[in-house]
């Protein structure tokens, strides 16, 4: 009898075998979701002179969040939403400086130039911003999870990297307010 190994059974197979005991969070997403993209590791040392509190590499070509701790014993990656044009796009180097469970969310002015309709949210399972935000030091640009699972992987957001609400949950609890940012 002939047997078929499927990608998730792989997976599985690795997961159970202690071979994706180094990527966890990788995997994680790769059963997750068929919308995320492939996408490369990163060295830290490509994009911070030292690791800080804690260092982000947001990568809106792969679609990728890369995490280094503060020491660089613990590296791990997440697949996200990006914004959906170069206009919404701002890349550079930012930090966080306030986090919060339970966001709610208020649409911008060119949000509001868009769509008209869009209103005031307070936290709950319809709010844009999901279980968990970690706002950076640019107005209004924020790591935060999303509840609408389709946009990981896509060019979907306003501006925002987006995370399924279970990894924005993981990376909270690991990102202290300080961590600094690089988004490419």
């Amino acid at each position: 009898m002939k047997h078929l190994l499927t990608r998730r059974a792989a997976i599985a197979l690795g997961l159970a075998t202690g071979a994706g005991l180094a990527a966890p969070s990788l995997a994680i997403a790769q059963t997750t979701s068929r919308n995320t993209s492939s996408f490369t590791m990163q060295d830290w040392r490509d994009h911070f002179e030292n690791l800080g509190k804690a260092s982000i590499v947001a990568d809106t070509t792969s679609r990728a969040l890369h995490f280094w701790n503060h020491d660089g014993t613990d590296y791990r990656i997440y697949p996200t939403s990006v914004p959906m044009s170069e206009e919404l796009t701002k890349r550079g180097y930012t930090r966080i400086v306030r986090k919060k469970v339970g966001p709610d969310w208020t649409p911008t002015q060119s949000m509001l130039e868009r769509n008209p309709d869009l209103q005031y949210m307070p936290p709950g399972p319809d709010n844009p911003l999901g279980t968990h935000a970690m706002y950076l030091s640019w107005p209004a640009y924020i790591i935060h999870g999303t509840h609408d699972t389709r946009k990981i992987g896509r060019k979907s957001s306003d501006g925002c990297i987006g995370l399924y609400n279970s990894m924005i949950e993981e990376l909270y609890g690991l990102c202290p307010v300080g961590t600094q940012v690089h988004v490419i």
